[in-house]
């Protein structure tokens, strides 16, 4: 959040300081002014009370210039803050498949985007703020240290500050339950908006179960878990305000006025021995003045140890974010699940209920295979751990390489990240002009397979040759549909260039043409017009445009993943036949016989670890026609 000495961070941190300490001396001026008026009005001395009035006026436009200044100081200190760390989250979680490997392959964060969000924001505050608590005070201290010291007694500050140390140490002691509640009041947070997100997200098919009454219940829970939480965190925290009360204002009242009044009631002192009354009210009234102000200060430092503490419950959300995504970005996942325990007898805070649960980090799970023998014969059966087949159990045991026109897997085991193998060992090459139709059952491996491909999952043995990324292009069953205008729907992943030629407008209507969608500029207000078009596009439409996406990037290789399902298979045939045109090679995976008549070769996997590489014949191609 300080990257230097140098940075913005740090001369806003150096310019709070200083209206810090401007206020600090601008308060002792106010003070003892203050004290002077008061002392005129006693006297009846008008003139004086005249003056005392003027100088006051004087200071109140730059007191209120300072004390402005500074509240936007420490806003802006926290905004900062909170940009550089977003910026700094946000580089390694957006940097390659981080994102995905935390929120698919890794069971410890189930609410990221709350971690992001306003974990982020309240860790940011929470630090702007302990830096002024703890600023101030000390200016203060140290200020009112040296002029009560000589003004009255050196061992009156000395007993205060000695007093409210062992009472902060006392109470920071007391507080130790209070950051663990921050972070379960955070986490309880986030669980609650997880199971709202999903009711938004699934309303239809939730709508279509009638299954609000299952629903409602499963939402009440989580909230009741938050409130029983957020409940026990007040009846703590309010408990406490009570023992820091005393301890820091009450009882540091005491002790001030019992070291202030030494030597006033010292009759022998002969600093005030033959003083008038109002002598000696103006220096009382003034020391005492010091003297609360003093122990003020020290309470506000005394009690910074509960925005400590809370602080830490802030902190240990956004490290454990921050370490998830290292060990992420470094192929480290962790996936076992484990309940919160029971609450322990001694009033700790108890861990809440997860809906799922409260993942921790511990080793990851053996991998587990089906248990039925397998059918085919070209690579044989996956009867066998992994570990019995000589492949290891690692996140980085096998062999990635990059050819530039070939996809080859030469003994890569397919398994999920819970560790399941649905094949031992997979061996087949292709070439680019070779179209494959990937067939088989649901839970076979068919789109593990792909994720493997794409680098979403982390090949665990054997070798993987394939092209880099650009050069393949990977269209899914449900198509995602950004943010923005039509003409970005059909360039995503690329970015829109403001400076494009006309002529590009020409090659998207040429492809929207293809896939019979250029009645949509029509309908839906041209290239630049803005919709939810999850909503506004049909599940066939929604296709379609992914499959102008392929065909605007032309790539050499295409992974389809059940991309027509929706689409008319006329519409569907004339798409694969211009992408065999453009010399587009196709992997598909399909259950449509009507598909084989585009492809040369079938991988049959059997859903229970054996496949079949073999050459579609052209009697199959004919009868799939």
């Amino acid at each position: 959040m300080v990257p230097g000495v140098l940075s913005p961070e740090a001369g806003f941190l150096a310019g709070v300081a200083g209206l810090l300490l401007l206020r600090t001396y601008l308060d002792i001026t106010m003070l003892e002014l203050t004290t002077t008026v008061e002392r005129a009005i006693v006297q009846r001395d008008a003139g004086s009370f005249g003056r005392g009035v003027r100088t006051f006026a004087k200071f109140m436009v730059p007191l209120s210039i300072v004390n402005s200044l500074l509240k936007y100081g420490q806003s802006e200190v926290a905004l900062r803050f909170r940009q550089r760390l977003t910026a700094h989250i946000m580089d390694r979680y957006m940097a390659g498949f981080t994102y995905y490997g935390v929120t698919n392959l890794d069971g410890r964060l189930k609410n990221v985007d709350q971690a992001i969000t306003q974990d982020v924001e309240l860790f940011a505050e929470s630090m702007a703020d302990l830096f002024s608590n703890v600023t101030k005070p000390m200016l203060d201290i140290c200020l009112y240290v040296r002029r009560l010291a000589r003004r009255v007694d050196p061992l009156a500050p000395y007993s205060l500050i000695a007093y409210l140390l062992a009472s902060g140490v006392a109470l920071t002691a007391m507080r130790k339950p209070t950051g663990l509640y921050t972070a379960l009041v955070q986490h309880q947070e986030g669980v609650y908006r997880h199971v709202n997100g999903r009711l938004i997200t699934h309303a239809e098919e939730i709508a279509f179960y009638g299954g609000n009454k299952k629903e409602k219940a499963v939402l009440s829970a989580a909230f009741a878990d938050l409130v029983a939480l957020v409940r026990r965190s007040q009846q703590f925290r309010y408990s406490m305000a009570v023992v820091d009360s005393i301890a820091a204002k009450y009882l540091a009242s005491v002790v001030g006025w019992l070291t202030v009044s030494r030597p006033f009631l010292n009759l022998k002192d002969p600093r005030f021995k033959d003083a008038s009354p109002s002598v000696l009210y103006q220096e009382y009234h003034s020391a005492g003045r010091m003297m609360l102000n003093l122990s003020q200060a020290l309470g506000r430092l005394v009690l910074s140890g509960r925005e400590l503490t809370r602080l830490s419950g802030f902190s240990a959300r956004v490290t454990s974010l921050l370490d998830v995504i290292e060990d992420v970005a470094q192929g480290s996942y962790h996936r076992t699940q484990v309940r919160a325990s029971p609450p322990p007898p001694n009033g700790t805070p108890k861990t809440p209920k997860s809906y799922p649960a409260t993942p921790v980090a511990t080793a990851k799970p053996p991998l587990k295979t089906p248990s039925s023998p397998a059918l085919s014969v070209a690579s044989g059966a996956a009867e066998k751990l992994l570990g019995d087949a000589g492949v290891e159990d690692d996140e980085s045991g096998g062999v990635v390489e990059e050819s530039e026109r070939v996809i080859e897997f030469d003994g890569v085991p397919l398994t999920t990240p819970n560790g399941d193998v649905l094949v031992r060992s997979l061996t087949f090459r292709v070439e680019s002009g070779m179209n494959v139709l990937v067939a088989g059952p649901n839970g076979c491996g068919k789109s593990s397979l792909f994720r493997l491909l794409g680098g979403l999952w982390p090949v665990r043995g054997g070798r993987l040759v394939k092209p880099m990324r650009s050069k393949m292009f990977y269209v899914p069953q449900r198509p995602y549909l950004a943010l923005g205008s039509l003409r970005e729907q059909v360039l995503y992943p690329q970015a829109v260039d403001s400076r494009a030629p006309a002529a590009d407008d020409e090659h998207l209507l040429a492809v929207m043409q293809q896939v019979k969608l250029e009645y949509l500029l029509d309908r839906e207000g041209g290239w630049d017009a803005v919709k939810d078009w999850a909503d506004v596009l049909s599940g066939g439409e929604k296709q379609r445009l992914a499959m102008a996406r392929m065909l605007y990037n032309k790539p050499l290789f295409a992974i389809l993943d059940e991309c027509t399902s929706a689409v008319s298979v006329d519409v569907e045939g004339s798409i694969y036949t211009l992408a065999r045109e453009l010399g587009i090679t196709l992997f598909t995976v399909s259950h449509r016989r009507s598909l084989w008549q585009y492809h040369d070769f079938l991988l049959m996997f059997d859903g229970r670890g054996g496949y079949e590489f073999k050459r579609i014949s052209d009697q199959e191609q004919a009868f799939g026609s």
